[in-house]
């Protein structure tokens, strides 16, 4: 078994191109991505809205596109997107995957895993990024 981290991608963004670890400026994301590598998981992946499942070393053009703006039939779409790359990629079925992004994010991927954790799951912005901050300190 696997450990998989999934990190929801964010509005901000660089201007231009750039691989996927550098192209999110937010601090939740930022504080999401080390948070994640301070696991050791065996990979992290970013949910994103535009590309689905998308390596921290792709280069990908900037977008604006989010889930939280999607049509319910859009993000069953977008996740059974997700759900084959996660199949090319992974063992769905026996991996663990911990999952850092919001609920339109998790909502149509989870029924499709078996093994899952959302460690933060239910705490508002504030204290999540309160908590990724005491968490990542060093």
């Amino acid at each position: 078994m696997k450990e998989i981290y999934l990190i929801s991608c964010v509005k901000s963004k660089l201007p231009h191109s750039a691989k996927a670890r550098n192209l999110y400026t937010s601090t939740l994301f930022k504080l999401s991505l080390k948070y994640a590598q301070q696991q050791k998981p065996d990979d992290i992946y970013i949910l994103s809205a535009k590309y689905g499942l998308l390596p921290l070393d792709m280069v990908v053009e900037p977008y604006e596109l989010t889930l939280n703006n999607m049509s319910t039939p859009d993000r069953r779409r977008w996740a059974k997107r997700v759900v084959a790359q996660l199949k090319e990629r992974t063992d769905i079925v026996n991996d663990l995957f911990v999952i850092l992004a919001g609920e339109k994010y998790r909502q149509f991927l989870l029924p499709e895993m078996k093994n899952y954790q959302v460690p933060f799951k239910g705490l508002p912005i504030g204290k999540l990024l309160s908590e990724l901050k005491r968490r990542t300190s060093s």
